[in-house]
């Protein structure tokens, strides 16, 4: 029974941490170079993630500023942060490319707001669904006569109870990223 707690608890963190990720990527009106985390350049035909070819620095609190190592690369670069649809268009002054991070108006806010709520709400769902396939196995477990019934029963109970506290974890994270955005 404690594997299958372990990997629950593992599994959770997994939803956590995707959850976390998603958060990052969302445009909350100051730079945060983790926006550039999904960019991928074709960098002489293969693709790479932008963070493995250029420098990218916070040099003020609505910039982001993208160096690459090769020069050569810079046109592939604005033209991967285009087709990534992050929402700031590249300016390119021929040695580093600048995004200029515009400030929300309210009605983007409230749409980042629905958008995070969603996310959560997302994390929470998988969150139940490995606590589904947890209970499965200690049933499967019980079935094959490894525990007994009182087993199972506190086995369902201390799933709930990993399940409830990661559950308010991603309410904490959820809540927490509405302030960041709501805040002017």
């Amino acid at each position: 029974m404690e594997t299958v707690f372990a990997k629950t608890k593992e599994k959770m963190e997994k939803c956590l941490d995707s959850l976390e990720r998603d958060y990052k990527a969302v445009r909350a009106g100051r730079a945060n170079p983790a926006v550039l985390d999904r960019v991928v350049v074709d960098y002489y035909g293969c693709p790479t993630p932008l963070n493995q070819m250029a420098a990218i620095s916070v040099p003020e609190p609505r910039m982001l500023m993208v160096q690459p190592w090769d020069a050569s690369t810079l046109r592939e670069i604005e033209k991967a942060i285009n087709v990534a649809e992050i929402g700031i268009n590249p300016s390119n002054d021929g040695k580093v490319i600048r995004l200029a991070f515009p400030p929300l108006t309210e009605e983007r806010r409230k749409e980042l707001v629905k958008e995070i709520s969603k996310r959560a709400e997302e994390a929470k769902v998988a969150i139940r669904n490995v606590r589904r396939d947890s209970i499965d196995s200690l049933k499967k477990l019980k079935k094959d006569n490894e525990i007994t019934e009182d087993d199972l029963k506190d086995g369902e109970k201390k799933l709930q109870d990993i399940t409830d506290s990661y559950v308010k974890q991603t309410d904490e994270m959820e809540k927490n990223k509405e302030q960041e955005i709501l805040s002017i």
